[in-house]
């Protein structure tokens, strides 16, 4: 084996740039697996960051989800839930160690001469815990800041250097929101983007009774933001809630619900959906390079078969057998396509830092990709190598020596 290893490796060493061209589309299609694989990883494991980044054990509860007259409507068609709803999750739901409504709106914000348009989020005392949100300075505004709806409020990173310069610390500062003056307790630490993007250190938070009361003047809120004790009471607290939610909606047993429940897990899959897309995309091109690299290396093969025909007459004519002969054609087109594949695993080690660099796109090469992109070269060199190895076992010895 050792010496038809041999004896191939002079064959291809015979015609090293011809042999280099047939390896292009492998290489090409190898470090696209390569590249391809690790951009679904990076984006993966970004997102998991920052799906982390929101909270441990969340639960969201999203009004809406309704049915009506033939239209059906999802989150914030249909404000569904009351503070009633939010009371009765607090004390009736076990297994939750924080619960908070979200009034959400967004309006001038401005403190001395400087102004920005922010979302202002009305939230309980609980929200910053539900949410892990770390303080740089300050501290939490409390119960008794929500029962009596206090002009007091939380900035994030993003919203106090816009108002305030970067490095100032604005605790204690009075803020107009929509001409309303507010006082800043507490300076957020940053988290920077969410899982869809968006920025959330450019918030303000306060108590939402005084969201609802001196800003929105909701009476009815678009989601609760909650947090288990741990994810294995998953299922249970998601029963409880619907079924505290249904009882007090009045939901009988033929309607749908009029809310939604979902958790961390799922907003994962949702953000990661479009990230498989991009992945499959990256790996149907990658794999027609590798096809088209395939059928390259079996077309040198057989110009190699038809170059070498004396060769193989008389190593048939002196003893070798036809599996010989095939052994040999196969362990060149198996080397060629290895070699190919190694140079694309290389090739894909230097772009994907490079994609990273200049694009700033997250990519992690796992040690599963490269397994895989260097099995799918070496199964490309046998598939492909296969019908000219058969061919060249196949010549009559006679016929093969006369050949001109």
């Amino acid at each position: 084996m050792l010496a038809i290893a041999r004896i191939a490796f002079r064959a291809i060493r015979r015609n090293i740039l011809r042999s280099a061209l047939t390896m292009l589309g492998i290489i090409v299609g190898i470090s696209a697996v390569i590249v391809g694989v690790s951009m679904g990883t990076g984006a993966k494991a970004e997102v998991e960051k920052q799906i982390a980044s929101m909270g441990n054990n969340l639960l969201i509860i999203f009004s809406g989800n309704f049915s009506r007259g033939g239209v059906r409507g999802g989150f914030g068609m249909q404000p569904s839930l009351t503070e009633r709803d939010y009371d009765a999750l607090r004390h009736e739901v076990s297994g939750l160690t924080g619960v908070s409504p979200e009034v959400r709106t967004s309006v001038q914000v401005a403190a001395g001469n400087q102004n920005t348009q922010v979302g202002v989020w009305g939230v309980s005392a609980d929200y910053v815990m539900i949410r892990s949100w770390r303080f740089q300075s300050g501290e939490n505004f409390t119960d008794a800041d929500v029962r009596g709806a206090s002009k007091v409020c939380l900035l994030g990173k993003t919203t106090a250097e816009s108002l305030f310069g970067e490095g100032v610390d604005p605790v204690g500062q009075v803020i107009r929101v929509s001409n309303v003056p507010f006082t800043v307790v507490g300076w957020l630490a940053p988290k920077g983007a969410n899982a869809f993007g968006q920025d959330q250190d450019d918030l303000v938070l306060m108590p939402y009774t005084s969201a609802m009361k001196r800003l929105s003047g909701d009476t009815k809120f678009r989601a609760f933001s909650a947090q288990m004790e741990s994810a294995d009471v998953l299922d249970d607290v998601t029963n409880q809630i619907t079924a505290v939610l249904r009882q007090l909606h009045q939901i009988t047993p033929d309607k749908d619900d009029d809310f939604m429940v979902r958790s961390q897990q799922d907003i994962s899959e949702f953000a990661n959906a479009n990230n498989r897309v991009m992945t499959i995309l990256i790996g149907a091109f990658a794999g027609i390079s590798l096809v088209v690299g395939g059928i390259g290396i079996m077309n040198i093969m057989l110009v190699s078969v038809t170059e070498r025909t004396r060769e193989i007459g008389i190593r048939l004519a002196v003893g070798a057998r036809a599996r010989d002969v095939m052994r040999q054609f196969l362990i060149e087109a198996v080397l060629l396509s290895a070699a190919g594949g190694c140079l694309g695993i290389a090739a894909g080690f230097w772009l994907a830092p490079l994609l990273t660099r200049f694009a700033g796109f997250p990519t992690l090469i796992s040690t599963t990709s490269v397994v895989l992109a260097f099995t799918v070269s070496a199964v490309i060199g046998v598939i492909f190598g296969f019908f000219p190895a058969l061919k060249a076992a196949n010549l009559d010895p006679i016929d093969a020596l006369r050949y001109e």
